[in-house]
């Protein structure tokens, strides 16, 4: 009986190689190589890790409804792993990528296919590395189409164009990270932001390294919308130019005209560009820079690119776009609080009503006790930097916690604990309290299938007011309220937005404030949820959901594929 049991789930296995139940559209097969590849940015070369040798890395392009199979072979000494950040993975945890969370790291010259039908999503994600600080270099675009003959529910752009922010680093940044975990500080922070892997004129050594969007008059062009930068949240603007805002996160929403936008790390965002009816005696600057809230954990530059009408001119003068102040949160908030979903009869927003299970979690930095033998630490008052929620800060379980939980064996891995509030509770925007140690553990917090969750996330203050932009994985949001200082559960909720919230995957914490999102439960598995500030997830600002199965076929978590990496 044994043998028999051990043949059936090989069996289930291998057919989780197939395309899926709920496959309709085209099968399409990617061959991700990861190598290492010299790449040469203000005037340094360095060995970077890459897919296919692409910096960024290579798009995927689908439609919704298609079956992707990605075959991921690791040829390079670290452990890799890709997550596919924004697709939901209904029933199809194990290809969702977090190294220890849904997977054990693909280790070198390993191979494991990433098998995944999307359901029900159109827009734009994107895909990185998710383990340590490799996303760095590890990262690409991933455009899902609307079904065929179904049109965008905004003018037919001429042309479309992805552009990817992110960091470029002249160090190597899995030492940067290794050394600041060691000891205890905060990390060296990156030498350029980039377009498109390309830091831009304003950087020295660089004026040819300039990403260039050529463009006709009198066009509408569609702009995807990346940030791929590690710790950083970023304005953007183009001189002399309206961007039209029409979808977050591959969530349609309605449309508004702005100069400029913030989007961060995680986030997408797609904008029309309407160009002008002629072609201008000018040149214009595309212009990224950080929105800052924090301390000594960004780099205060500006990323340029250049936005050229064909047929134009050499030597054209040269205009430049006015962003805001570094800390304006008060541009942040009214740009954020424009987003609104469709909420129409095609695309509508099925927020919660109901709520099943409420939630209020404290996020925030704070502190460890330092562990150099005889020396003290770079942390405040000689202790080592951490980042908690509900004050436990989440430890890396050395297997993969989706593993566990689906054999039954969760036991000495991860505990089912996770605190639903704090255990002590303060003024978290005010006088902070004088312990700022957290505690450690691997924990999650159970829910059953089809659960309605309203969560709050609550920043603190305990070593200063911070931003932090939380991405759930394996599900959407709705961003029903979000206010400053401390969240009031008698007064607040009677503002909430329960018609046409926003919807999306990634969504900021204000500094200093609250934000209230709602999900159903509805996609069996773990689920792993995180601020998208790298340096955070690395001091422990992250923790797990357990979502059980449901009754039905369709309501549980298939079998994992027989070339699941193992740890």
């Amino acid at each position: 009986m044994a043998g028999a049991s051990s043949f059936i789930l090989s069996l289930l296995a291998l057919l989780t190689l197939l395309p899926h139940p709920s496959f309709a559209g085209d099968i399409r097969h990617y061959k991700f190589d990861i190598k290492l590849q010299n790449v040469t940015r203000l005037c340094k070369t360095k060995s970077m890790i890459t897919v296919n040798g692409k910096y960024p890395g290579p798009r995927i392009l689908a439609r919704e409804g298609d079956n992707l199979l990605i075959n991921v072979t690791n040829y390079v000494s670290n452990n890799i792993s890709i997550h596919w950040h924004g697709i939901r993975q209904l029933q199809t945890g194990w290809a969702d990528g977090p190294a220890y969370i849904t997977q054990c790291p693909i280790q070198t010259g390993q191979s494991y296919v990433y098998n995944f039908t999307i359901i029900g999503q159109r827009g734009t994600l994107w895909w990185h590395a998710h383990i340590s600080w490799i996303r760095s270099t590890l990262h690409g675009a991933i455009i899902i189409l609307p079904k065929r003959g179904i049109p965008y529910p905004f003018p037919k752009p001429y042309k479309e164009a992805p552009i990817i922010f992110g960091e470029w680093f002249n160090a190597d940044t899995q030492a940067i990270i290794r050394q600041a975990l060691q000891n205890g500080g905060g990390p060296n922070v990156s030498d350029a932001y980039t377009i498109n892997g390309l830091p831009g004129l304003l950087y020295n050594c660089s004026k040819k390294d300039t990403y260039k969007l050529k463009v006709k008059p009198g066009k509408t062009y569609l702009l995807r919308l990346i940030n791929a930068a590690l710790n950083d949240e970023l304005f953007f603007s183009i001189a002399n130019h309206t961007l039209t805002v029409v979808e977050v996160d591959a969530i349609y929403v309605k449309p508004f005209e702005t100069k400029t936008l913030l989007i961060t790390p995680g986030q997408t965002t797609n904008v029309l560009l309407k160009t002008k009816s002629s072609s201008p005696l000018a040149d214009f600057l595309m212009l990224a820079r950080p929105y800052a809230t924090g301390q000594g954990t960004f780099d205060n530059t500006t990323v340029a690119g250049l936005l050229k009408y064909k047929g134009s001119r050499k030597n054209l003068p040269l205009f430049r776009p006015i962003l805001p102040a570094l800390n304006d949160t008060k541009f942040a908030t009214n740009f954020t609080k424009r987003l609104r979903s469709l909420a129409n009869s095609q695309f509508p927003a099925n927020v919660p009503q109901k709520i099943d299970k409420r939630f209020y979690f404290t996020v925030g930095l704070g502190t460890n006790p330092c562990n150099l033998n005889n020396q003290t630490c770079q942390g405040p008052n000689g202790t080592k930097f951490s980042a908690s929620i509900n004050n436990v800060s989440f430890v890396l379980p050395r297997t993969a916690l989706l593993q566990s939980h689906f054999f039954g064996k969760s036991k000495d891995v991860y505990s089912s604990n996770f605190p639903y509030s704090p255990s002590k509770w303060f003024n978290f925007t005010g006088n902070p309290p004088n312990n700022t140690m957290v505690s450690n553990g691997t924990k999650t917090l159970v829910l059953p299938f089809n659960t309605q969750v309203e969560l709050v996330l609550q920043d603190t203050s305990i070593l200063g007011i911070e931003s932090h932009p939380f991405h759930l994985h394996g599900f959407n949001f709705f961003v029903v309220g979000q206010g400053f200082g401390n969240y009031d559960p008698t007064n607040d909720p009677n503002k909430f937005n329960l018609k046409d919230p926003v919807e999306r995957n990634t969504v900021g914490v204000p500094p200093g404030g609250w934000v209230a999102i709602r999900f159903l439960a509805d996609n069996p598995g773990v689920w792993f949820m995180h601020c998208h500030l790298e340096v955070h997830t690395s001091w422990g600002l992250k923790m797990a959901w357990v979502v059980l199965d449901g009754d039905l076929p369709n309501q549980k978590l298939h079998p994992p594929p027989a070339d699941l990496p193992k740890c």
